[in-house]
């Protein structure tokens, strides 16, 4: 029941009660030092409202919480994906905007809590060494904080793209990754176990690889494994919602049964109706075409492994091994930083291809370019795709506008990342514009649409 008794201030006592909660999540935000008067007064207004202490604090995790009042879970999910048009931004500040403060009851206090809560322990992170037990939890409470947004978990840290919480999301993620003794905790198979691989910890296990040996190693190769096989299984999906080829209607249609067109059949052989005996009397049947033109084409993946495209590297490599499983595909790939590598033997296996790549360094795209463009063989059934940023030579434009005049279909690409944010070469790409080959951005998906636009 809402309490109409007025402060000072004008504001409803469980207005002002609220805000309490908010200034105090913003209080521990910035600062690690509790403020005592704000700490006490948070007491007083978790326990008035009937919610467990453990509410205020932050050494408690999320998912603990719930597993100790679970009717607590029910009321987290989907609590941060109602409407926020006026809810929590502008009621006290009525007396500026010229409208009045909007009422505030108890269940908006409540939710003031719960809602504290969330953001407290997703969104700080502290500072010093992480052990995976912390980042463990810490991804525990950022998958409340996805389902009180309305979301499934793990959706935003592995999309970030698509938003720019997300994107937050994975930073924390990527911050805590790196203040952990990432090698430390590979040797011990009981920390290992406590790893859930994403593109950040897998960032840091492909830089720091080389270092790692005996059970360390084993347990990093899981996790890639593991991570690369969960990103395949979607990738796949998105390129399988169509099919490759076009239907051929000079080969004659199968005669089997799931080929049969009945609705044509039964159009065809109307003139056979015969009224007497109300029965159609068929004396021809029609096949649908499903034979495709599977003209052999050509996909040349070449990706910049230099540091700044870790997620390009990841997941373009899960794309060409996903392209070379189609019929009729012939798919090579090329990594690059100052020297290229053809990876076109272990193209089928993006776990292998990953073992195989050493991050970090310069950019020299001319050295992939020399081993990319003798493998051209029929320029009209060829498809290059080149990921980078572009701050590379120059000399690269030359060699750009050969490929494109020659028929093949160039696709330049400046992210294909989780983030779907890359900064690439204002020169390269006003260039490559006027080129009529314009650079893609954003999430993958864009990807997957021009290659099967093309192989189709």
């Amino acid at each position: 029941m809402t309490d109409d008794t007025r402060t000072d201030s004008g504001l409803s006592a469980d207005a002002n009660r609220r805000q309490v909660l908010y200034w105090r999540l913003m209080a521990r935000l910035f600062s690690a030092d509790e403020q005592p008067t704000l700490e006490a007064a948070s007491v007083a207004v978790v326990d008035d409202l009937g919610l467990p202490p453990a509410l205020l604090d932050p050494g408690v995790s999320v998912d603990n919480l719930v597993q100790r009042f679970p009717e607590l879970g029910a009321e987290l999910k989907g609590l941060l994906a109602e409407s926020e048009t006026g809810d929590e931004s502008g009621d006290e500040a009525g007396g500026e905007t010229g409208h009045a403060p909007a009422e505030v009851g108890a269940d908006e206090v409540r939710r003031a809590a719960l809602v504290s809560k969330l953001l407290l322990n997703v969104f700080s992170t502290g500072t010093g060494n992480v052990t995976a037990t912390d980042l463990a939890r810490w991804q525990q409470d950022a998958g409340w904080f996805e389902e009180a947004l309305g979301c499934e978990r793990g959706t935003l840290r592995a999309r970030p793209g698509d938003s720019d919480l997300g994107g937050v999301l994975a930073g924390l993620e990527g911050d805590l990754v790196r203040r952990m003794r990432l090698r430390e905790v590979l040797a011990d198979p009981a920390l290992a176990k406590q790893l859930t691989p994403s593109m950040s910890l897998i960032e840091q296990l492909l830089r720091d690889k080389s270092n790692l040996s005996g059970i360390a190693l084993a347990n990093a190769k899981a996790l890639i494994r593991r991570f690369v096989d969960e990103v395949a299984e979607v990738l796949r999906t998105q390129v399988e919602k169509t099919s490759v080829g076009k239907l051929d209607r000079s080969v004659p249609p199968k005669r089997v049964f799931r080929n049969l067109d009945i609705e044509r059949t039964i159009w065809k052989n109307l003139t056979n109706w015969n009224p007497d005996d109300q029965r159609l009397y068929v004396d021809r049947l029609f096949y649908r075409h499903t034979a495709r033109k599977t003209t052999p084409q050509r996909l040349i993946v070449v990706v910049d492994q230099s540091g700044s495209m870790v997620d390009a590297m990841v997941n373009c490599t899960i794309l060409a091994s996903i392209f070379a499983g189609l019929p009729k595909v012939d798919v090579h790939l090329v990594a690059y930083d100052t020297r290229a590598l053809d990876l076109t033997p272990w193209v089928s296996d993006p776990f292998e291809v990953l073992l195989r790549t050493t991050l970090g360094g310069g950019t020299n795209g001319t050295v992939a370019m020399a081993l990319a463009r003798p493998k051209i063989a029929e320029p009209r059934n060829t498809v290059l795709v080149w990921i980078s940023d572009f701050y590379d030579n120059r000399d690269l434009l030359a060699d750009f506008e050969a490929v494109h005049r020659s028929g093949v279909k160039f696709i330049p690409v400046g992210s294909v990342n989780s983030s779907g944010n890359a900064s690439v070469d204002p020169w390269f790409r006003q260039k490559l514009k006027d080129l009529g080959t314009p650079v893609i951005s954003g999430h993958i998906r864009k990807l997957v649409f021009e290659l099967k636009s093309f192989l189709a």
